[in-house]
């Protein structure tokens, strides 16, 4: 039984105040908060065995090493990866995998002519990495076009994934939009014409059951934070294959297995991609925050946020002046609502919602090219996670009445 009362009371932040009224906390999309759990397994490392991993002999540097080393096996096992100990890389966010990929994958096997594919909908960090190195390599970009609801248009699937594609690159789930992208049947077309397909997970891995294997795609990149963990703290998932035939991404200790004057031999999986001392006590806690969601259940996640994000959808939809981008069945889309509320900017939005002590995103969320295909140039978003309620967003609602006694009676029809 999903016992959300329970849950919130192992959330300490959630008792706070902003304003003088309750904390509202609904920018998970951004970050999600910490359990006590993953608070005092942080605290417990700096306090019992804090030191350096893999070089040291000592109790401390054994008992740190054998902590970091379980966490990457956690990782792994979670989104299913065959040989978790080799294929788990410990990087600092899901933007750091990214460019590891677009760098040590792309730099090496794309050439001029060959085709990058991705879609209208992704996050900054899913498209700049690949312009900077399809100038580098004369590969040329493509896109897959979205319709009005924010999905993808099958046509434009199958006619942008070709011959002359080497990498798909796509995210999982929108974090503005909250689409569900059809990742196994996208990998099964683009491995058709021997390309490699790369997942954003950011938005998806936090909050759905995520298979690497059932999906057969070849990286999946995600974040700590995103999912109860500290920041500071991503994962890359790459098959094995894919990893041995790919050479390191930055240089320096650990990743090394012989060096002289002229030249290195390196490490061996997963070594090979961690240079240097990695965020030893974060990748400890980040293992807690797998342990509180393998103990609630993903698929128990996942039906937690389809109820509230419908009701969210709901009932935003009905309030007169709001216009809600996105699908508007929440079993296709993720935990994040999108909208607008008339002529009212996103940022005087949150900033009055703010005073309501409710947390909301503003902005173009680091996806300007699909802000201007939505024809905006910013909007709001309301992101849920485990310890959301419906009652909170009774309280969002609520609050946008604030914006009108504010900047007047908004009027404007929803369009959505």
């Amino acid at each position: 039984m999903y016992d959300i009362e329970q849950i919130r009371r192992d959330f300490p932040i959630l008792d706070r105040q902003v304003h003088g009224v309750p904390l509202v906390y609904l920018d998970n999309a951004a970050t999600t908060q910490k359990p006590r759990s993953v608070i005092d397994a942080l605290v417990h490392y700096y306090e019992h065995y804090n030191a350096n991993i893999h070089r040291g002999l000592h109790t401390l540097a054994e008992e740190a090493t054998a902590a970091y080393e379980a966490t990457r096996l956690k990782a792994g096992r979670f989104i299913n990866a065959e040989f978790p100990a080799e294929e788990t890389i410990f990087t600092r966010n899901t933007t750091e995998s990214i460019n590891l990929v677009s760098n040590a994958w792309g730099r090496k096997f794309l050439k001029p002519g060959d085709e990058i594919v991705f879609t209208a909908m992704e996050h900054h960090s899913n498209l700049v990495p690949w312009q900077m190195i399809a100038q580098a390599t004369g590969a040329t970009l493509r896109y897959i076009e979205i319709d009005d609801e924010g999905k993808l248009i099958w046509d434009d699937v199958l006619a942008k994934i070709g011959a002359k594609t080497k990498i798909v690159a796509i995210t999982q789930m929108s974090n503005v939009l909250g689409t569900i992208n059809p990742i196994k049947a996208i990998a099964a077309i683009a491995h058709r014409y021997g390309a490699v397909v790369l997942v954003d997970g950011a938005q998806s891995v936090p909050h759905m059951p995520v298979d690497v294997r059932d999906l057969d795609c070849d990286f999946l990149a995600f974040s700590s934070h995103k999912m109860l963990g500290p920041t500071g703290v991503g994962v890359l998932y790459g098959k094995r294959d894919l990893l041995n035939a790919m050479d390191p991404f930055l240089g320096g200790g650990e990743m090394i297995m012989k060096v002289s004057y002229e030249s290195s031999t390196y490490a061996a999986l997963p070594n090979k991609f961690e240079a240097g001392t990695p965020n030893i006590a974060d990748v400890i806690a980040f293992g807690a925050a797998i342990d509180y969601l393998e103990d609630i259940g993903m698929s128990a996640v996942r039906e937690h946020e389809m109820a509230i994000t419908q009701y969210a959808i709901d009932a935003l939809s009905a309030v007169e002046g709001v216009t809600v981008y996105g699908p508007k069945d929440a079993h296709d889309k993720g935990g994040a609502v999108t909208f607008n509320y008339g002529e009212v900017h996103p940022h005087d939005l949150s900033q009055v919602l703010d005073q309501q002590g409710i947390a909301i995103r503003a902005g173009h969320h680091c996806a300007q090219p699909l802000m201007r295909r939505l024809g905006c140039v910013a909007t709001a978003r309301a992101s849920f996670y485990i310890y959301n309620r419906n009652d909170e967003v009774d309280a969002l609602v609520d609050g946008l009445g604030a914006a009108d006694r504010i900047f007047g009676r908004v009027t404007t029809t929803a369009r959505a």
